[in-house]
């Protein structure tokens, strides 16, 4: 698979027994179906599978409408309902989700700083 992004591979990286998908370039990632519900879960995780620069994830979630990598179907755009600075990107059609470098190890830790990052994040476009 290639990132929807950047263009790059998409390389397995298994991480307690959930396999995901890290693009080699970008540092993004891209999870099948409930894999990043059930990986989100396990702590500590998201820093071993997330290892990508949270810059370029910044700069990477600019970019707007993206193709699934696995089924090649527009996928839309997501907010985390807990930590509304979190945007994410999901398919319709397999159900999997993408988050750019640093996204998921930010999901996976909430501080007193998300909540006041949640307070002056604008509305997603």
């Amino acid at each position: 698979m290639k990132c929807p992004k950047c263009g790059g591979d998409l390389l397995p990286v298994v991480q307690d027994s959930i396999e995901v998908d890290r693009c080699a370039q970008c540092g993004g990632l891209w999870f099948d179906r409930s894999e990043a519900d059930r990986l989100r879960k396990v702590k500590g995780s998201a820093g071993a599978v997330d290892t990508g620069d949270a810059k370029t994830g910044v700069a990477q979630n600019q970019q707007g409408k993206i193709e699934c990598p696995r089924c090649h179907t527009p996928m839309i755009r997501m907010v985390d309902l807990e930590q509304h600075h979190i945007w994410f990107e999901s398919c319709t059609v397999c159900y999997g989700r993408w988050f750019d470098a640093g996204e998921f190890k930010d999901l996976q830790q909430e501080t007193v700083i998300d909540f006041f990052r949640d307070l002056f994040t604008r509305e997603r476009e």
